[in-house]
C-alpha cells in the first residue's frame, strides 16, 4: 500500500470512528499519532540500548508544537472572549425583554410573534454565535408563547431553528474566526464579507414569515389581547430603549471597532465582554453564580475548540505528509472541472458532511483539503469562506441530522413531534439555497465591503 493510499485509509477510518460515536477531537489526535508514527518512523534512528527507543518519533514533537501553536494563536484568543460575551448576555435577562418589546412593536404585522422571535434570534445569535444556546433559550422563551397563541407547530419551530443558526454567518461569528485561523484569511475581511449575505438571509426569512402568515392567517393568528403584555405608551418606548438599544449598541460597537480597524478582533471581543458584564450589572443580573456559570461554559467550549484545532492540525499535517492532499488535488484536477463546477462539487460535499459532523470539524478538517485547489481554479478563499458559512446553515436544518431540530425537540412540549420540526425547517433550506445562488451570480454581495474598506 502506497503512502497516499494510507492517507485515504486514515481519512476513511476517521469518518467511520466518528460515526460510531467516538469524541471527534481525541479521535483526530489518536489517528494523527497512530498514522503519524507510521509516517515518520525511521529505523535508523533507533538506539538498541535505550528502552525508550521506540518513542523517538517526530510525531510526538509535532503534537507538542501544534498544541503550542493553537494556545499562542492571536486569532483564536478572540473565541473565549466572544463566548464569554454571549454567555453573560444570555444570563442578563436582556433576551426576554427584547422579545417582549419586539412582540408588542410588531403586533400589527402578520405573524408578529414569529417576526419578533426571528429578530431576537438574529440579535442573540450575533452576540453569542452558538446555535445550541440560541435555539434552546428561544425554544424556552418564544416557542411556548407562539404555541399558546395558536401558531402552527411547524411554522413556529421553523422560525426558532432557522433564526438560531444565523450566528454561524452574521458577525462576530465564531465560525469565521475558526475559518480565518485555518486558512490565514483576514478575519476582518471575512466579517466585512459576511455582513451583507448575513442580513440578506435574515431578510429572506422575514419575507417568508410575513408572507406565509399573510397568505394563510391560520398558521399565525393575530394576537389576542390576553396573549400580549399589558405595556403601552411611554412604557413601551422605555422598554425598547432599555432592551433593544443596549444590545444593538454593544454588537455594533464591537463590529464597528473591527471593521474600521480601531481594534483587533481580540481587543474588540475583550471590550464586548466588558460591555456584557456592564449590561448584566445594569439589569441587576450579575450574580456570583451567573458569573461562575458563564466562565465555566466559556472554558468548556473554548477547550473543545482548542483540542479540535490540536487534533485537526496534527491529523492534517500527517495526511498531507503521506500525500493525501496531493492525491485529492490530482484527482479533482483530473476531472477537468470548470471553476463553477468545482464550487458546486465542493459545496455539495460540505452539505453532505454537515449531516454527521459539526461545522467546526468541517472547517478544521476538510477545508484545508480544498485550499490547495482554490488557486488552481482561481477562486478567492474569502468568497469560498462565505459560501461555506451560508452552506453550513443547512447542516443544522437538514433532516435526518438537523441538530437545531434536536435542540428544540429536547426542550419542546411532549406533543411536539420531531417530524413537525423537520417540516418547519424545510422552507428555510430553500432560502439558504436561494442566497447561495445569488452569491454565485453576484459575488459582489460578499466582496463589495472588503473591496470598499480594504481594497481586497
Amino acid at each position: 500500500m502506497t503512502e497516499p493510499q494510507v492517507a485515504i485509509l486514515m481519512l476513511g477510518l476517521f469518518i467511520l470512528v466518528v460515526l460510531l460515536g467516538f469524541p471527534i477531537a481525541f479521535t483526530l489526535m489518536a489517528m494523527g499519532v497512530i498514522f503519524g508514527y507510521y509516517a515518520y518512523f525511521d529505523a535508523s534512528r533507533l538506539d538498541p540500548d535505550s528502552i525508550f527507543a521506540y518513542l523517538d518519533n517526530r510525531i510526538f514533537d509535532l503534537l507538542v508544537n501544534q498544541t503550542y501553536s493553537v494556545m499562542s494563536s492571536d486569532v483564536l484568543t478572540a473565541i473565549p472572549l466572544f463566548l464569554f460575551m454571549g454567555y453573560i448576555v444570555e444570563r442578563s435577562n436582556i433576551v426576554d425583554r427584547l422579545f417582549t418589546t419586539l412582540q408588542i412593536a410588531a403586533r400589527n404585522l402578520p405573524g408578529s410573534m414569529a417576526v419578533a422571535a426571528l429578530i431576537t434570534c438574529a440579535l442573540f445569535a450575533t452576540a453569542t454565535g452558538i446555535v445550541g444556546a440560541v435555539v434552546t433559550l428561544m425554544g424556552l422563551l418564544a416557542f411556548p408563547q407562539m404555541l399558546k397563541a395558536r401558531y402552527d407547530v411547524s411554522y413556529a419551530s421553523g422560525v426558532i431553528c432557522a433564526g438560531g443558526c444565523l450566528g454561524i454567518l452574521i458577525p462576530p461569528s465564531i465560525m469565521l474566526i475558526v475559518y480565518s485561523a485555518t486558512t490565514n484569511v483576514s478575519v476582518v475581511k471575512l466579517y466585512a464579507a459576511a455582513f451583507i449575505p448575513g442580513f440578506m438571509l435574515a431578510g429572506l426569512y422575514l419575507v417568508y414569515i410575513i408572507g406565509r402568515a399573510w397568505l394563510n392567517p391560520a398558521l399565525a393568528p393575530p394576537p389576542r389581547d390576553e396573549d400580549m403584555p399589558d405595556i403601552k405608551g411611554w412604557r413601551l418606548y422605555w422598554l425598547l430603549l432599555t432592551s433593544f438599544v443596549p444590545l444593538a449598541l454593544l454588537i455594533l460597537s464591537v463590529l464597528g471597532a473591527i471593521l474600521f480597524g480601531l481594534a483587533t478582533p481580540s481587543e474588540a471581543a475583550a471590550v464586548g465582554s466588558l460591555g456584557g458584564l456592564l449590561l448584566a450589572a445594569a439589569y441587576g443580573a450579575l450574580t456570583w453564580d451567573r458569573l461562575k456559570e458563564s466562565v465555566y461554559l466559556t472554558v468548556r467550549t473554548s477547550a473543545m475548540v482548542c483540542w479540535l484545532f490540536v487534533g485537526s492540525w496534527t491529523f492534517s499535517s500527517v495526511f498531507s505528509y503521506l500525500g493525501g492532499e496531493q492525491l485529492v488535488k490530482e484527482f479533482v484536477i483530473g476531472l477537468d472541472l470548470t471553476p463553477f463546477m468545482f464550487l458546486i462539487l465542493a459545496q455539495l460535499i460540505i452539505f453532505l458532511l454537515g449531516w454527521p459532523l459539526e461545522w467546526s470539524e468541517i472547517i478544521i478538517i476538510f477545508v484545508p483539503i480544498f485550499l490547495p485547489l482554490l488557486s488552481h481554479f482561481q477562486i478567492d478563499p474569502l468568497f469560498f469562506g462565505i459560501l461555506i458559512a451560508l452552506n453550513l446553515q443547512t447542516s443544522f436544518l437538514t433532516p435526518p441530522m438537523a441538530m437545531a431540530a434536536y435542540y428544540l425537540k429536547g426542550i419542546a412540549p411532549p406533543h411536539v413531534k420531531l417530524t413537525q420540526i423537520f417540516s418547519g425547517t424545510m422552507p428555510y433550506l430553500f432560502m439558504v439555497l436561494i442566497s447561495m445562488a445569488l452569491l454565485y451570480i453576484f459575488p459582489g454581495i460578499a466582496l463589495f465591503l472588503p473591496e470598499y474598506f480594504y481594497g481586497h
